[in-house]
């Protein structure tokens, strides 16, 4: 198994909470941006720099984990081809993308691009990262590795 993280837009703890689980557990750990992020060089903890473009963390991503690897992303286009290829996917904030849940998240993702391009709604982003969203993440990302990454 190996933990990945789509780390251009990932939020410091997490990505702290996740170099201390593969530690922990002696897993790999890519974290994929397009520029550098300056991490020190750990046993088993590999940083890929991707050229800029869109999409190219993703696909490379997208192409080079497995099912039963574990990915963090924000990106929900991304958490759906990884579903769809029978990788688990989470959020920062703790969710767990699945097959029963991504199809939907998806759609509302979808949409309120169309309303944003329309000036129907806002362009505000997510609420900032909190500690509840940290445990949160903790909590889930602790669920996951115990269970083997059960769906």
């Amino acid at each position: 198994m190996t933990l990945w993280i789509d780390a251009d837009a990932c939020p410091r703890p997490v990505r702290d909470i996740m170099l201390r689980a593969a530690r922990r557990r002696e897993l790999q750990l890519v974290l994929v941006a397009n520029s550098s992020l300056g991490l020190a060089a750990a046993p088993g903890v590999r940083q890929v720099v991707v050229p800029g473009g869109a999409d190219v963390a993703d696909l490379y991503i997208i192409e080079h984990s497995q099912p039963g690897d574990l990915v963090v992303t924000s990106d929900i286009p991304l958490a759906d081809g990884l579903v769809r290829r029978g990788v688990t996917a989470i959020n920062p904030r703790g969710e767990i993308y699945d097959q029963g849940s991504i199809g939907e998240r998806l759609a509302v993702r979808n949409l309120m691009d169309e309303l944003r391009g329309a000036g129907l709604a806002g362009r505000g982003g997510p609420p900032p990262f909190s500690d509840k969203d940290k445990q949160s993440f903790a909590n889930a990302l602790d669920r996951l590795l115990a269970q083997g990454l059960g769906k």
